[in-house]
């Protein structure tokens, strides 16, 4: 499936969505509270079928405001709950959490039930206590339509983030699939941290623009403005909100350059052979480099690039030596250190850029891999 993602910009009417969104926390939390008691008791587990009968009795006894929730959007919440559950007795994921007010971002509507899509127009089905009953309230929000969607839609979500922005998202029974002309190339890329970000085989090297590297003076501003507003106030909340705005602006910068890069890989070579690196290791010694350079985010970007444009990427396993051997003769240099950018192969002498020549044998690894 595909899903498509529009902002609904300011509007005077998104007030009425968070509230929603507080509402619904409230339905996330008691229900993980009220399977915890029931554990406590000693009852069995109740499932989505016992949740929403719990729920309509709720709305009839101790939570009559509840009524106004869209029953879709309740059902789908306690969908999710019971399937955290559920892979949480397979042993498949730890004991669900409930989630913090500010930490629950997103509603889900399924299928054509609770709201209408017309252009760039999504009314969602509100309800209402108006002379004396229930009645629907179906409030119109515009979103801006930058995209054609294509496929039949499964579901809608909104979406909201740190920044307190609404985003309308659109996921369909789309696969989207654009083969691109073979050019019969193959390239190995091995990742750096020093000299480069992406060295190919080919001898090119990719540098990454690093934005937290070139926003840490910013960051480290608002910070300490943070630090002496009273918190709750609404000074604190104008900088909690500038703060949180400038870390979605770095995560584009890198998400952008990360797929952008992958495109241009898929465009140039059919086969693509990259190696597997040990992150966690990594973060331990270099930090927060290795958190901006973000290599796991662009290996899962090129992989779903390669399987749209159908291209083969080949992984070398993580203890295949790629860096010590000499790409022309194979001679292993022991004595090679990471600070060593040139060497000079001892047994036939050919001159090699450390990058390049593990780039050379990551490609030969992968092409070797069945």
């Amino acid at each position: 499936m595909k899903t498509y993602k529009y902002p609904f910009g300011h509007q005077s009417n998104c007030i009425r969505i968070g509230n929603l969104f507080d509402d619904m926390w409230q339905v996330h939390e008691y229900f993980h509270k009220w399977q915890r008691q029931r554990y406590k008791d000693g009852l069995p587990y109740a499932n989505y079928n016992a949740m929403d009968h719990h729920f309509k009795e709720l709305k009839r006894t101790t939570h009559p405001h509840w009524r106004s929730l869209p029953s879709q959007a309740v059902q789908q919440e306690l969908m999710r709950i019971d399937n955290a559950y559920e892979r949480f007795f397979d042993k498949l994921g730890g004991r669900p959490k409930i989630k913090r007010r500010n930490k629950f971002k997103s509603i889900t509507f399924p299928g054509p039930a609770g709201w209408k899509l017309k252009d760039n127009r999504v009314t969602i089905s509100f309800r209402k206590w108006e002379k004396g009953k229930w009645r629907f309230d179906r409030v119109p929000y515009t979103f801006h339509k930058h995209r054609q969607w294509h496929g039949c839609i499964r579901h809608i979500t909104i979406k909201r983030d740190a920044c307190g922005d609404y985003w309308f998202c659109i996921t369909t029974d789309y696969t989207d699939m654009k083969r691109l002309p073979t050019t019969g190339e193959s390239v190995g890329a091995d990742f750096g941290m020093k000299d480069a970000y992406l060295t190919l085989s080919t001898g090119e090297k990719k540098h990454h623009p690093q934005p937290l590297k070139h926003s840490l003076k910013k960051l480290r501003t608002l910070n300490k403005a943070l630090s002496r507003k009273q918190k709750g106030s609404n000074g604190w909340w104008r900088c909690v909100r500038a703060l949180a705005r400038l870390h979605r602006k770095v995560s584009n910068q890198r998400k952008d350059f990360h797929w952008q890069l992958a495109t241009e890989l898929c465009k140039r070579f059919d086969t693509i052979a990259i190696e597997t690196l040990n992150l966690d290791g990594m973060k331990r010694l270099w930090g927060r480099k290795v958190s901006d350079l973000a290599f796991y985010q662009f290996v899962e970007i090129l992989k779903y690039k390669c399987r749209k444009h159908k291209r083969l990427l080949k992984q070398v396993g993580q203890w295949t030596a790629t860096t010590k051997p000499c790409s022309d003769c194979g001679y292993t240099n022991e004595n090679l250190s990471l600070s060593d950018r040139q060497w000079t192969c001892p047994d036939c002498g050919s001159h090699h850029d450390r990058d390049i020549n593990a780039a050379i044998n990551i490609l030969r690894a992968g092409i070797a891999v069945p």
